[in-house]
């Protein structure tokens, strides 16, 4: 088994999905997670943030939280600057921005390769791909649900300094 990330099916992406095992997944979206949480400012940029913290495979199964980057809650009107975003944090990563915090030394070659590959797709992935539906489907509170999809302020956690998603902080887990 293991995980994927990719960009949507449509001829016009020439870059290979992304595939790594389950362990390598939850590293790389723990690094991102914890470079994103550092420099997100605005409320998009920590929503998402949050949405790549609930990939956590502690609390949703192994193998099941590969997605294709039209699966993220793209906004259209502010694409771009989310887009720039989540290059800036590849970057971050990249450079190592909160490895500190984590309680493990991992791999360099080998997460910075999926690293920059994430990069390229992100790079690649164009406006008329976002799904708009996504985001709407994701923020939107159901009538009775106790746990709402983005926590309400924003909340960190205390050790690892990430926002939390509703199943808590992805690298606690």
């Amino acid at each position: 088994m293991g995980n994927y990330i990719g960009l949507p099916d449509d001829p016009a992406y020439a870059i290979e999905t992304l595939h790594m095992s389950n362990g390598l997944t939850s590293v790389l979206l723990e690094v991102v997670v914890l470079s994103g949480s550092i420099l997100a400012e605005t409320d998009r940029e920590k929503e998402l943030i949050i949405w790549l913290a609930q990939r956590d495979q502690a609390a949703v199964g192994i193998g099941t939280v590969g997605f294709d980057l039209d699966e993220m809650p793209w906004t259209l009107d502010s694409f771009e600057a989310e887009k720039a975003f989540m290059l800036r944090t590849i970057e971050a990563a990249i450079e190592g921005l909160g490895w500190e915090r984590l309680d493990y030394e991992p791999n360099k070659d080998i997460v910075l390769n999926c690293l920059r590959q994430f990069g390229f797709m992100i790079q690649a992935f164009e406006r008329r791909s976002v799904n708009l539906e996504n985001y709407l489907e994701w923020t939107e509170i159901e009538e009775g649900d106790p746990c709402p999809t983005i926590p309400y302020g924003y909340p960190k956690c205390e050790k690892h300094g990430v926002y939390l998603s509703l199943f808590g902080c992805i690298i606690c887990n």
